[in-house]
């Protein structure tokens, strides 16, 4: 089992960008795919962006293509979601999760350990 926690969150007005940050700990990160979702109120839990545990693929949902970008740093059991471009539709608490696995995982069934979660709301 992995632990994860996000970090990043915040208030930011439309069009403005943040950086998450999601550490790792208690396994060896690098065996790891990781993945990032989003709920927001009163929907279901999506997925965001996800990452091959060598960095190598990524996959993003069509909602935040070309706006978002998932990155690792395996060195330092951390993963990344640098957010630009943001939309008030962005609003959710967004999670990291993890799978032991050699390629991408686009759905939540798919992650064995999950963060508590970070906060992001983009105001218009």
């Amino acid at each position: 089992q992995v632990q994860l926690v996000e970090s990043g969150g915040g208030l930011v007005q439309a069009g403005g960008s943040l950086r998450l940050s999601c550490t790792a700990s208690g396994r060896t990160f690098s065996y790891y795919a990781m993945g990032w979702f989003r709920q927001a109120p009163g929907n279901e839990r999506e997925f965001v962006a996800t990452i091959s545990r060598s960095g190598g693929r990524t996959y993003y949902a069509d909602s935040v293509k070309g706006r978002f970008t998932i990155s690792r740093d395996n060195a330092r059991n951390t993963v990344f979601l640098q957010m630009i471009s943001l939309k008030p539709e962005d609003t959710a608490v967004y999670y990291c999760a993890a799978r032991n696995g050699g390629s991408v995982y686009l759905t939540d069934n798919d992650y064995s350990d999950w963060g508590r979660g970070t906060q992001v709301t983009v105001s218009s």
